[in-house]
């Protein structure tokens, strides 16, 4: 026998790969086969009716000619004519406005919410006296009904109301206009905040005491170790909360609707549009602004997660556990 012969591999060397195999393709069964009732209750619940208003958006209802020029009465097929009439026709103009005041209430209200829950946050994680107090007494807006929390505010924003009183004018706040839109904005300001306040408190009760710590010995102060030790670790935490506050903002309907009112030009969003379109009995046009603002909130979502991180829990935990080695 050559020295150049090849070996004959070690018995457990060629059963290693094969064994291996056969627990990941159990694992995956597993897997499957536990994720299986999840899954169909979300084909169900989500699938179907995203793919029948799709399906409703294609079609319209009540009266209209045929191609011969007939009146053709009940359901008709209209292609992508609601579509049409969206973006150009004769509804472009109150779709135009309705994404206008959702994306300006999305963009605002998240900006204002993070920065002010940030805060929130920290000062619940301080140890004083009274804490449990503070906490609980932060959340409160939060755990009120939405329908309540506008009844709340239009008494606030009343021509006689408390605002007028401190401000010292008399604000049409509910009447229309920039007014109107900056009662919806503070209103939900107040109510969401505690939202955001209470996730990055999660986040902060997760880091280590010690990593702080080694922060302060080496003489960072407290900007410092807030921008580059706390920041960095409760970034997944506040990234998942700035996610979903986006697309609860993106389909805001009931606090405009109850505070300033429906079909008012400068709050109307574009839940509110579809569900006059609804009220109206046009539901092929209400079809098509649910398949559209859908079809917004997926791609917000989208450039979200890519800009920011394709995994936002686990890739941002890794590099944030990478940072508290360096730090310590």
């Amino acid at each position: 026998m050559t020295d150049d012969a090849p070996s004959a591999p070690a018995p457990a060397e060629a059963d290693a790969p094969r064994g291996t195999t056969k627990d990941v393709q159990g694992t995956r069964r597993l897997a499957a086969l536990l994720l299986s009732p999840t899954l169909l209750v979300l084909a169900l619940v989500i699938g179907y009716p995203v793919l029948a208003g799709f399906r409703e958006s294609l079609y319209a209802r009540g009266q209209g000619l045929d191609a011969d020029g007939f009146v053709v009465e009940g359901e008709r097929f209209a292609g992508l004519d609601n579509y049409t009439s969206i973006f150009g026709g004769d509804r472009s103009d109150a779709f135009w406005n309705a994404l206008s005041n959702t994306t300006f209430f999305t963009f605002t209200t998240v900006v204002l919410e993070t920065g002010i829950g940030v805060g929130m946050a920290l000062i619940m994680h301080q140890a004083f006296r009274g804490r449990a107090l503070v906490r609980a007494s932060i959340l409160v807006p939060w755990a009120i009904p939405t329908a309540i929390s506008g009844l709340l505010w239009r008494w606030i924003f009343q021509a006689d109301g408390v605002a007028n009183a401190v401000l010292g004018r008399e604000i049409l706040w509910t009447a229309g206009g920039f007014p109107a839109k900056a009662a919806v904005i503070i209103a939900e300001v107040w109510k969401t905040s505690p939202f955001i306040g209470l996730l990055v408190l999660a986040g902060l009760q997760m880091i280590p005491r010690e990593v702080h710590e080694a922060a302060r010995v080496d003489g960072a102060g407290p900007l410092q170790r807030f921008w580059w030790v706390t920041l960095p670790l409760v970034r997944p935490a506040l990234l998942v909360a700035v996610l979903f506050r986006m697309l609860d903002v993106l389909r805001m309907f009931d606090l405009p609707a109850v505070l300033v009112g429906v079909n008012q030009r400068s709050v109307e969003t574009l839940t509110m549009l579809a569900w006059s379109e609804a009220s109206d009995l046009r539901y092929g046009s209400a079809a098509a602004y649910a398949t559209v603002l859908f079809l917004y909130i997926a791609l917000i979502a989208y450039l979200f997660v890519k800009l920011l991180g394709a995994d936002i829990i686990g890739e941002a935990r890794k590099a944030s556990a990478r940072r508290a080695k360096a730090v310590a």
